[in-house]
């Protein structure tokens, strides 16, 4: 396998570049938040606002946000963590940070945060991140997130990827979630209400209103076999097939623009009831001096 590495420096910010000329996949990342920028299978673009850097005239202003140390929005911008304060906006603050070189290997891209890249505030302990976007052999972009506790106590950490994939409308878009059964996690105003509803998808589909897609779809895997998750748009045959496989949450949402993001999550928002950060719903665990590696799969396919 022969991935090409490249670099794109504007003014604006730097791009890298990730190219396997055998299976037609390319993509871009901004150092700015290392956020996908671009994904293209023979020039054919899959993301929302693909490779446009400029700010949105209206609308969804991004592509594929990384979130984490935690995810969505804790309330109000406020939280407490073990008494501390964490402060912040949406999705917290990786998405602002300007990472330095990336580390590359044969196949892929690492970009990696230290505790002394962002503040207390931003999160109490001392935690390490990175997130490493690496090409497989038959046309996958595999996506790893990675945290390094160096506290003598567990820590705590909530985060995923938001991706906005394009779609030419709502209605020529096809969105099959696989059969199984799910929690839907109700979530008025973006904040959890508590309130939940349990269901069984019998075959593959999407038993929801398109038109209800603003007011996002927060749901849990609870018993399913498989969880691949495909977004088909019927006018253009651009298909991408998500693996959530290690992943226990998925957020379906669009502002009702020409894309649907489908998100895997490794937590939950805030709360209207708001509860400590350490005993927010969702919240993933990091056990003391210790590591927590999750992944998924993107596939990118010309229906």
């Amino acid at each position: 396998m022969s991935v090409e590495h490249s670099t794109i420096e504007r003014d604006d910010g730097v791009i890298d570049v990730l190219h396997d000329p055998a299976t037609g996949l390319k993509c871009e990342f901004l150092r700015t938040g290392a956020e996908m920028l671009s994904l293209q299978l023979h020039e054919q673009r899959f993301l929302h606002r693909d490779g446009d850097i400029r700010p949105a005239k209206s609308g969804w202003n991004n592509h594929a946000t990384v979130m984490g140390y935690y995810l969505h929005r804790i309330l109000n911008g406020k939280s407490q963590y073990r008494g501390q304060p964490i402060e912040g906006g949406t999705h917290s603050f990786l998405r602002h940070i300007r990472f330095e070189n990336p580390e590359i290997s044969t196949d892929s891209l690492t970009y990696r945060i230290d505790p002394g890249g962002y503040s207390k505030t931003d999160y109490p302990l001392m935690v390490g991140f990175a997130i490493t976007y690496r090409f497989t052999h038959d046309g996958r972009v595999e996506v790893s997130f990675e945290f390094q506790n160096e506290e003598e106590v567990e820590a705590h950490v909530s985060f995923g990827l938001h991706p906005g994939f394009a779609v030419s409308s709502l209605e020529s878009m096809s969105l099959l979630l696989p059969a199984g059964h799910y929690r839907r996690h109700l979530a008025p105003g973006n904040f959890l209400s508590g309130e939940t509803r349990d269901i069984e998808i019998a075959a593959p589909g999407f038993p929801f209103d398109p038109a209800d897609l603003p007011g996002s779809f927060i749901l849990e895997f609870v018993d399913n076999t498989h969880r691949i998750v495909s977004l088909t748009d019927r006018e253009t045959a651009r298909r991408v097939e998500i693996d959530f496989a290690e992943c226990p949450y998925i957020t379906i949402w669009s502002d009702g623009g020409l894309f649907v993001c489908v998100e895997p999550c490794w937590g939950l928002p805030d709360a209207h009831d708001q509860r400590p950060f350490e005993k927010k719903a969702g919240i993933q665990t990091i056990p003391a001096k210790s590591s927590l590696t999750k992944s998924f799969t993107i596939h990118p396919m010309l229906a």
